[in-house]
């Protein structure tokens, strides 16, 4: 709690509610020469990393460089969503994930497997199969995906978002699950314990994560969303379903929801007392509706970054960072229907501008990670390359 009363100015420079603060704090501009974020993170014994795509090696050098020179994690943004990796049954193609854990080993970085069971990007004829198998058919629909996936990277990918965004108290099931999810209606509740036992069998050394969305803002919508996230925990780890952290996704909008630094660090405090472990595992902020000037926008980026990153990171249980992307060149926030720009401008909610140059934002989590009390959890013990 030490750095709570600090922290708590970190998001003040914003004209909206960002936090509950009211000292101003005023990011300060980049290093554009220094290390990277990973080598910020690792002072404290933690790890930075980005998602990104296979094409965006192949085709675009100098991206590739400033990953190199910024992260120490890597994450797929699609190749081992099931749409990709299973488009017809019996059939498989890791071709692009392959590429991935390639250039990860061929320069030293860790990787995460993202994601095994999620609610969307199914292929098609998983959705018609799943509702008219036979019970052990439909079972062996969730756990051989996953045995096979698992195995084939198994010590080459660390750790792995088992179930992706199970929850949405919005569609009204009491338990707060999601309602519209194959998985559930296939199996109930049940789904998670079967997915997360059978990746702990597959691969007895990978981290095991659980990872939800909307579990950041001082908003009804998280709330209900957190609310539901720590009941979730509490029945499957008293069922010993084997989840070794929570991952959080961190897709900040702070010009449509406030951050309050109390309310998350709560949060934290009680996923952690669950003797579980915490990743930021998607950070990104969407900047629509801040300023149309730049530098007062990449500022109150810049602020609500440092905000969150301090709440996170202040809590011993919170082992990395990873953002959706490196660079708003490649920003899925420059061309999501409710994010992007009407005037067509790229969004700038990533650490390096569309030119690949470090931002405010980037200092913002540099200063972070710098501040960061150490951790007693060493990277080593967590599967993570040295």
């Amino acid at each position: 709690m030490k750095r709570r009363t600090f922290i708590a100015a970190a998001a003040a420079a914003c004209s909206f509610p960002l936090a509950t603060s009211a000292v101003p704090f005023v990011p300060p501009l980049p290093d554009f020469e220094g290390p990277g974020l990973n080598a910020s993170a690792r002072r404290s014994g933690r790890r930075f990393g980005c998602a990104i795509k296979s094409s965006q090696l192949a085709k675009d050098p100098p991206f590739t460089a400033a990953v190199l020179r910024e992260a120490g994690t890597i994450v797929q943004e699609y190749e081992l969503k099931r749409h990709v990796t299973q488009p017809a049954p019996g059939r498989y193609d890791f071709s692009g994930n392959d590429r991935l854990i390639d250039f990860a080993q061929q320069h030293g970085l860790a990787a995460r497997g993202h994601t095994l069971v999620w609610y969307a990007m199914n292929p098609l004829w998983l959705q018609a199969a799943l509702p008219k198998a036979a019970p052990r058919a439909k079972e062996a629909l969730l756990t051989g995906y996953i045995e096979i996936a698992m195995r084939r990277y198994a010590g080459r990918i660390g750790e792995w978002d088992v179930v992706n965004e199970p929850v949405e108290p919005n569609e009204g099931r009491p338990d707060g699950l999601r309602a519209k999810n194959i998985w559930g209606q296939a199996f109930g509740e049940k789904y998670i314990d079967l997915a997360f036992h059978t990746a702990r069998e597959a691969d007895p050394n990978a981290r095991l994560f659980l990872t939800d969305f909307g579990l950041e803002h001082a908003s009804r919508r998280c709330a209900a969303r957190r609310a539901a996230i720590l009941k979730l925990l509490e029945r499957a780890l008293a069922r010993g379903v084997p989840i070794d952290a929570l991952g959080i996704q961190g897709h900040l909008k702070p010009f449509r929801e406030p951050f309050d630094e109390r309310v998350f660090a709560g949060f934290l405090d009680e996923v952690r007392g669950m003797g579980i472990g915490i990743a930021i595992t998607e950070m990104d902020i969407a900047d629509r509706g801040g300023p149309q000037a730049i530098e007062p926008r990449d500022a109150q980026v810049a602020a609500v970054g440092k905000a969150f990153l301090d709440v996170a990171l202040d809590n011993p249980a919170t082992s990395s960072v990873l953002t959706w992307g490196l660079s708003d060149r490649y920003s899925w926030l420059s061309t999501y229907p409710d994010y992007r720009w009407p005037d067509g401008k790229p969004s700038r909610g990533l650490p390096l501008d569309s030119d690949l140059q470090r931002k405010r934002l980037w200092a913002a989590m540099a200063a972070a990670f710098d501040a960061a009390p150490a951790r007693r959890a060493s990277i080593a013990s967590e599967g993570v390359p040295a």
